[in-house]
């Protein structure tokens, strides 16, 4: 007979889902997850896999939860440029919230710790990023047809711009204690939608 499981493993992820993100992937042993998590290794190989399993599932459930909210606020009836200014400025100002920038984004911490060397990591930071270029250029294709965005620009070049925006924001307000570089550098871009 199969053993009931002791702990939530919903729980369990999402504990290391937090320690992998505050800690990045080769800060965090073995040893650190058993004590955050409050459960034996044993128990972490069984439901989750090794560390490097764990640590992609993490990051799966990461992308999960940070992805819909941003559709939806780019998906709401109105001004389409609005919207995506509201995103970028968010974007900013969490990047240089003292609170809310060391840990920066998993998706980027995964793509620049781990992406140039882990294929695995690689996809799924891929995938991330697919995901939020697609649902910016649908948002600057309607604000093109909203007449929002004038009819030369280009919402697909235009969406990469962002994406690589918004992961440069990440990256510069982990790093920097300046917040004025990384809110100056989200205005000059958003000019680049006038």
């Amino acid at each position: 007979m199969a053993r009931t499981k002791e702990f939530d493993p919903e729980a369990a992820l999402q504990a290391a889902l937090e320690l992998f993100w505050q800690r990045g992937y080769e800060a965090t042993s073995m040893s650190d997850l058993v004590e955050h998590l409050g459960i034996g290794r044993a128990s972490i190989y069984a439901t989750f896999g090794n560390k490097h399993e764990l640590y992609l599932k993490a990051l799966e459930r990461y992308d999960r939860a940070g992805l819909p909210p941003i559709v939806r606020e780019l998906s709401q009836p109105g001004p389409a440029l609005s919207a995506v200014r509201a995103l970028v400025r968010r974007y900013a100002t969490e990047a240089s919230d003292e609170r809310l920038r060391l840990n920066g984004c998993m998706v980027t911490n995964a793509a620049a710790e781990l992406a140039p060397h882990d294929p695995a990591a690689a996809r799924s930071v891929e995938r991330n990023w697919d995901q939020l270029e697609t649902v910016l250029h649908s948002t600057l294709v309607r604000a093109q047809a909203q007449g929002e965005l004038p009819a030369g620009r280009d919402p697909l070049t235009l969406a990469r711009l962002l994406l690589v925006l918004l992961q440069g924001l990440r990256v510069v307000g982990k790093a920097s204690s300046d917040p004025a570089r990384v809110r100056d550098a989200a205005e000059q871009a958003l000019a680049l939608l006038d």
